[in-house]
């Protein structure tokens, strides 16, 4: 309950803000946070996302409404809620997987100091311009000399205590930090008039009853609502999953990404319907709800109650609080990710951990969605390249047994005389299946091997592609009196075998085996029939 209240009082004020990026009126933002809120627990399946507007998909809204008018970006918020549903119901949540987990932890990291840095601007008073972070850096540099002295003291000394609390009496502390450094920014404003001082203040709320209904539009306007909603998702989902899955692989969760797409778009589609701002888990609200202490989805309910009783009863103390004072809080909820100690961690692994400091360049050059795109497409073409390469090794009998091993890595591993066994080290598919044949053909060729058995313990299946490339091989081999013999073949390509007609049972010359030894044991009898 405690962190639910925490949550509502960083989400009201942060709504506002983003009703300004997205130019609406701010009860567009806070209407979109309680639908969020409220529709979020009953799909999702992460205990610490808040699902409210973000400010990368308050740009996409801006740019949207900035051709049609807000109903084009009401529009967009509908569809995009929908293209997500259908996401669900294709249970596409397994693209969330080619995000891997070095992504993640440079994605969340420059994610986090890009937030930063856009508080910055209202803690200094200043206007900034630039939705990346170098843009945004160098914009804030030029408007360092007209930096409004007030409002920097005071968000300064609200961030100090913030901290100060954090780290010194957060355990004794009853009440949430981030709501009692907001509270004080308000009795401070009221008692020094800060609003007639220059210091921008949230100011006033207007709310007013909204319809359900479908928006009105030209068929010019929804074409391009179409065209900009899977950008949209790509943002929300990019940002969304990285904030669910950071905070997961943190506390040992387990979440679904299916769950996740159904769960945001329901959110959106209400949301569009109700003429609110798109929504997602950011990972500011997210890391508020995590740093609060919430421990259940029971949090988002609070902090929706929370947050419709300020609107209620506390509008006019909510409008003077001071934007300094909430940038402060933002900051300060966000400061213990300033240390890239995962990304840091994930480097000194070596191997694919790269992608930690791609992910976090990437974010930080290129904004959220095409820094997360770089890190996704770089993760792929590694795994193509590495799935690709024509990886083989000759196996061995180990004496004694029936087991057959790597002959480069045992020593005591024997050679079988006159046979060549191999085993492809990752899966055979179009892109590496002709050049593994050739491999283990020069390979027998150098051995003058009479017969090659071939491990598949590693296919799970076999393309058309591969299929083909395994027949040449075996005609090949064939007409220099060469066997070939298929162990360890699991089902499915057994079965792509004998529906090519390469396999013995369905009239071809290539016997399959359920083990290396059965195969070797078989190879007289194969040698001795001439071909």
């Amino acid at each position: 309950m405690l962190a639910g209240v925490s949550v509502a009082g960083v989400l009201l004020p942060e709504s506002v803000a983003y009703a300004a990026i997205a130019g609406v009126e701010p009860m567009h933002a806070l209407l979109a946070a309680l639908i969020g809120l409220c529709l979020y627990p009953l799909f999702g399946t992460s205990r610490f996302a808040v699902v409210a507007p973000t400010s990368s998909a308050a740009a996409v809204f801006a740019s949207a409404a900035a051709t049609g008018g807000p109903v084009m970006g009401y529009t967009l918020v509908s569809l995009t809620g929908a293209l997500f549903l259908v996401a669900a119901a294709m249970r596409a949540g397994f693209l969330g997987a080619f995000i891997s987990r070095p992504v993640l932890r440079g994605f969340a990291w420059a994610l986090a100091v890009t937030i930063m840095l856009k508080q910055v601007p209202q803690l200094m008073g200043v206007h900034a311009s630039g939705a990346q972070f170098g843009p945004l850096a160098w914009s804030l540099l030029t408007e360092a000399p007209h930096t409004h002295l007030p409002s920097l003291a005071l968000g300064a000394a609200a961030l100090l205590l913030w901290l100060g609390l954090y780290h010194g009496v957060q355990r004794w502390l009853f009440l949430p930090i981030s709501l009692v450094v907001l509270a004080l920014g308000v009795a401070v404003s009221v008692g020094l008039g800060l609003g007639a001082h220059g210091v921008a203040l949230v100011g006033d709320i207007n709310w007013q009853a909204l319809s359900w209904s479908l928006p009105r539009m030209s068929t010019e306007h929804w074409l391009r609502a179409m065209e900009i909603a899977p950008a949209l998702l790509l943002i929300l989902f990019a940002e969304s999953w990285g904030s669910v899955r950071s905070l997961a692989l943190q506390n040992g969760d387990k979440v679904d990404a299916n769950r996740e797409l159904l769960a945001l778009g329901a959110a959106n589609v209400a949301s569009g319907m109700m003429q609110g701002l798109p929504v997602g888990a950011g990972f500011s609200a997210a890391s508020a709800n995590h740093a609060a202490g919430g421990h259940s989805k029971w949090a988002g309910i609070t902090a929706a109650l929370a947050l419709a009783l300020l609107l209620w009863l506390a509008r006019p103390w909510i409008a003077l609080l001071p934007l300094p004072v909430l940038a402060a809080v933002v900051i300060g909820i966000l400061s213990h990710n300033l240390w890239p100690r995962a990304v840091l961690a994930s480097l000194h692994l070596g191997g694919d951990a790269w992608l930690a400091g791609a992910a976090a360049l990437g974010v930080l050059l290129f904004g959220v969605l095409f820094g997360m795109l770089l890190a996704v497409g770089l993760s792929l073409l590694l795994a193509m390249r590495r799935f690709a390469q024509p990886i083989v090794t000759e196996l061995g009998q180990l004496p004694g047994t029936r087991d057959y091993i790597d002959q480069a890595r045992h020593a005591n591993a024997a050679r079988v005389a006159g046979t060549l066994i191999m085993r492809p080290e990752e899966p055979l598919f179009f892109a590496n299946a002709e050049r593994i044949f050739q491999v283990v053909r020069q390979r027998a060729d150098a051995c003058a091997a009479r017969a090659v058995v071939l491990s598949l313990e590693v296919c799970d299946d076999l393309d058309s592609t591969a299929v083909e490339a395994l027949g040449e091989f075996v005609v090949g081999l064939n007409r220099q009196g060469v066997s070939v013999l298929l162990a360890r073949v699991k089902d499915r390509p057994r079965e792509a075998l004998l529906r090519s007609g390469l396999a013995e049972n369905a009239g071809g010359g290539v016997s399959l085996f359920w083990s290396v030894d059965d195969a070797v044991n078989a190879i007289p009898a194969k040698t001795a029939t001439p071909h």
